[in-house]
């Protein structure tokens, strides 16, 4: 059986392609996301190794909360540290070093990568060389507070040349520096597609606000002293505010630091991924099916010499495993082009991820081969089934089919279950009081695979009517062909469910982030309208870092501007309550001046009263915890102090401002160490003309501190919806392999049914129907399936969206009537692109040939 498995795999080659094409199709986002994601990991690992290469130990500040995510401001080692480091036993030398985000200018004057991106850094050059983790390319290291050197990607990049200028704003107003020299680390140009600036060490401890300060401190031992004998000894010397690692054991943390940040792409990649093996499913189940259908007479005759049952279902089986393994091994290969492909959307979007070559690990190689296997098998089981059910006699006839008695009632069943699990899952994600982030998503994400089977499954049952929905009006508009077309899509309805659902997934998922996006999009408009009393917004050009304090103390000098209050962010743990809760800063004097913050209880004199001591929280975080006015919240913060805070007002900020607990800035930069500004709010003083307010704050903002921009109302918005669109360019560029899939699987479909019904094309040649005629049918069959699977995946994506976005406090449901037209219309254009070669293929069938096909 073996041997006839194989020989009947390879008689029909275009059959053994399309089918293998399928497991390649969903396999390749799998291996691509792992050669994307390992050869970024293994570059920050070189460059991390290369930095800590001459640091036998490294002393770095403690974090008692880490505050990195939240763009919070990190502490600093006291330049005391460093003497006692010297002084210590084992320690031939040490240097101290800074290194923080800034800002550097390009030769416009702005922002360098200010659409986003990776950020801009500003570090100081060691002393010694053993402890530079940049090495300088050409020209030389920076010897004055007037000099500087950037990494060469940068300056290759932005026309950077050494004796030229560049310029740099932090915390310190803008200066600019002579360029000396352009660096490189590890043997990589850039610095994870990041910006990096170096000055001096006092110059950029100046330009940074870190007084004496440093951010790292690096030591090496005397001979004869390892770097665990170092650590030891500089633990048992140095304050608990520190922490001492070997030079190695800092490398390492640092690299895992970049793979914990770096985590959420992982994990968005590989659901997309598994997205595109889901459709693909579909695509190899229904390629299975059409095969197994079209051999039915071939098993029949393999039945009457004696084939049994098992021996059948074994055969179709075992080529579902050799076509798998092919697939796999091939997706494999071209998951290696799609990492490069993912590099370079990536790098589209700002994020220029380092890489020193491709890594292959033997667990890609084995995951997606095993994954394409498995999947083929399990897509294979049903039309093996089905191939053994047909008694030999009746399959020897003609046009038999498997029978399917009592198949209708059983799907039927199977999908109401499918679907009412699908959306208890979801339901459990939604509203459970799950322990994480990531098994919320889990239960969401299985919610909504099994409410697509349930749909898949019960589609069979709305072909004819969706059919009519959409075939009707292509029927009165072309004639015969339509019809023709209308009647095939629903000649075999199970057939033509399972290709439209493959495209159904994709089109929901594209629906369902279109609707988000667009809510997104007037939660943050109605927040700005109802809420924001300022007449501007000052943020940093980049749209997320924080600036320094000394940028809205520049903008309240200026004529004409009234109130200006800022705000910030950190985090808190609080004692009794699991894991960390962010914190605002708000400034009580100026704050509900410029935003219509709304209080449940404690009134506005809570907020104008914020101080020393207290603390206003969010409704939703007192409703959940049981907090009510006059309690104490006892909670631990970034500096690792602990404070004992009384609320005296709940607060239910329906714009979406501020966070779950809310401090004043006082406190958030004694007790917190946050002394910058997430953005700050600016008010007009009676009487002033708000255009040259603007005009006068823009200036002075372009010579001192260009980091940071003046925006109005509508520019704020605006600004916000051109992130929001960036990060759903993103997401449909990366659904967009799902929806390939799909439309090959019509392809698939088409190609293959054109096979099944050559004699039926010859029959239609030979009583005058033209090849133009037959391009037609073909065409108007595809577009017909696509548009079924839209309409499905349109209505969907609503009821997703609907369930999804209910749960979230003073979120609007915005459906972009226009967005969703566009994706029907695209859907029907999509069919008729996949239509082109299976009707150039049924159109060339010679009519004697087909008539005498068998």
């Amino acid at each position: 059986m073996g041997r006839i498995a194989l020989r009947g795999l390879f008689a029909r080659k275009l059959r053994l392609a399309l089918t293998v094409l399928a497991v390649v199709l969903g396999t390749t986002l799998i291996a691509g996301t792992y050669v994307f994601t390992d050869s970024i990991n293994s570059a920050f690992d070189n460059i991390f190794a290369a930095g800590n290469k001459g640091t036998d130990a490294a002393i770095t500040p403690h974090r008692a909360i880490d505050t990195s995510n939240n763009n919070g401001t990190p502490p600093t080692i006291p330049a005391s540290v460093l003497d006692q480091v010297r002084r210590a036993p084992g320690v031939a030398s040490a240097d101290g070093s800074v290194f923080d985000v800034g800002t550097v200018l390009g030769k416009d004057g702005k922002r360098i990568n200010k659409t986003g991106g990776a950020p801009n850094f500003i570090g100081s050059i060691a002393d010694q060389p053993r402890f530079n983790a940049f090495t300088v390319n050409k020209g030389r290291a920076p010897r004055t507070a007037d000099e500087a050197a950037i990494d060469t990607a940068t300056a290759g990049k932005h026309g950077f040349q050494i004796g030229g200028k560049v310029c740099a704003v932090a915390t310190a107003q803008r200066k600019c520096y002579t360029l000396v020299g352009t660096t490189q680390i590890a043997g990589v140009s850039s610095f994870g597609g990041a910006t990096a600036l170096e000055l001096t060490l006092p110059e950029a401890q100046r330009l940074l606000g870190k007084g004496s300060s440093f951010d790292e401190i690096q030591v090496s031992a005397r001979p004869g002293v390892s770097p665990v004998q170092l650590k030891g000894t500089l633990r048992g010397v140095l304050p608990r505010s520190v922490d001492v690692r070997t030079g190695r054991e800092e490398a390492a943390k640092q690299s895992q630091d970049i793979r914990s940040n770096l985590g959420f792409l992982k994990t968005a990649l590989f659901a997309f991924a598994g997205i595109s093996l889901f459709v693909g499913a579909f695509l190899i189940f229904n390629t299975f099916s059409i095969t197994v259908a079209q051999r039915m007479r071939e098993f029949a005759l393999l039945r009457t010499l004696g084939a049994s049952r098992r021996q059948i279902m074994r055969a179709v089986i075992g080529e579902g495993l050799l076509l798998g393994f092919a697939g796999g091994v091939v997706g494999f290969g071209l998951g290696i082009a799609t990492a490069a492909g993912l590099r370079a959307l990536f790098k589209l979007v700002g994020a220029d991820l380092p890489t020193t070559g491709a890594v292959i690990e033997t667990r890609t190689v084995v995951v997606t081969v095993l994954i394409g296997t498995l999947v083929s098998v399990v897509a294979s089981l049903a039309p093996a089934i089905r191939a053994t059910r047909v008694p030999p006699v009746e399959a020897l006839r003609e046009g038999a089919v498997p029978t399917a008695r009592g198949q209708g009632r059983r799907l039927s069943i199977a999908a109401g279950v499918l679907l009412v699990g699908g959306i208890g899952l979801m339901c459990v994600g939604l509203f459970g009081s799950l322990k994480s982030d990531s098994a919320a998503i889990s239960f969401m994400g299985g919610g909504a695979a099994l409410t697509f089977l349930g749909v898949a499954l019960l589609s069979p049952r709305l072909m004819r009517p969706l059919a009519s929905l959409v075939g009707l009006p292509i029927q009165r508009m072309t004639g015969i062909t339509g019809q023709l077309a209308r009647e095939n899509s629903v000649r075999q309805p199970g057939r033509t469910a399972v290709t439209a659902a493959a495209l159904m997934i994709g089109v929901a998922l594209v629906t369902f982030a279109s609707i988000f996006a667009a809510g997104a999009r007037e939660s943050v408009a109605r927040a700005v309208d109802d809420n924001l009393k300022s007449a501007f917004v000052v943020q940093n050009t980049d749209g997320f870092s924080p600036f320094s304090a000394e940028v809205l103390r520049t903008v309240e000098k200026v004529h004409g501007v009234g109130a200006v209050s800022g705000v910030r962010f950190s985090l808190a743990a609080v004692q009794g309550v699991k894991g960390n809760q962010a914190v605002s800063g708000i400034d009580p004097a100026t704050f509900l001046a410029n935003y219509g913050l709304q209080m449940s209880q404690g009134g506005t004199a809570a907020a104008r009263d914020l101080g020393p001591g207290r603390v206003l929280v969010d409704k939703g975080y007192a409703d959940q915890h049981a907090t009510k006015l006059g309690d104490t919240l006892r909670i631990r913060t970034p500096t690792g102090r602990r404070l004992a805070l009384r609320v005296t007002g709940i607060v239910n900020d329906k714009g979406g401002l501020t966070a779950k607990l809310v401090v004043s800035n006082d406190v958030a930069q004694s007790a917190f160490g946050e002394p910058k500004e997430a953005f700050g709010l600016v008010g007009l003083a009676p009487g002033a003309n708000a255009n040259q307010v603007k005009a006068a704050v823009t200036r002075v903002l372009d010579q001192r501190y260009p980091a940071a921009e003046l925006l109005t109302d509508k520019e704020f918005k605006d600004r916000i919806s051109g992130q929001i669109n960036q990060l759903l360019g993103l997401i449909y560029a990366l659904l967009a392999l799902a929806i390939v899939v799909s439309l090959f699987g019509i392809v698939n479909t088409l190609v293959l049914s054109i096979s099944e019904r050559t004699r039926e094309l010859g029959m239609l040649r030979a009583i005058g129907t033209s090849r133009r005629q037959v391009k037609r049918v073909v065409r108007w069959e595809a577009v017909i399936t696509s548009l079924i699977g839209a309409v499905l995946g349109l209505v969907l994506g609503v009821v997703l969206a609907v369930l999804f976005t209910r749960p979230l406090d003073n979120f609007p449901l915005s459906i972009p009537v226009v967005t969703l037209i566009l994706v029907l219309i695209a859907s029907g254009i999509a069919g008729v692109g996949a239509a082109v070669l299976p009707a150039r293929r049924a159109a060339k069938l010679d009519v004697l040939d087909a008539l005498a096909y068998e």
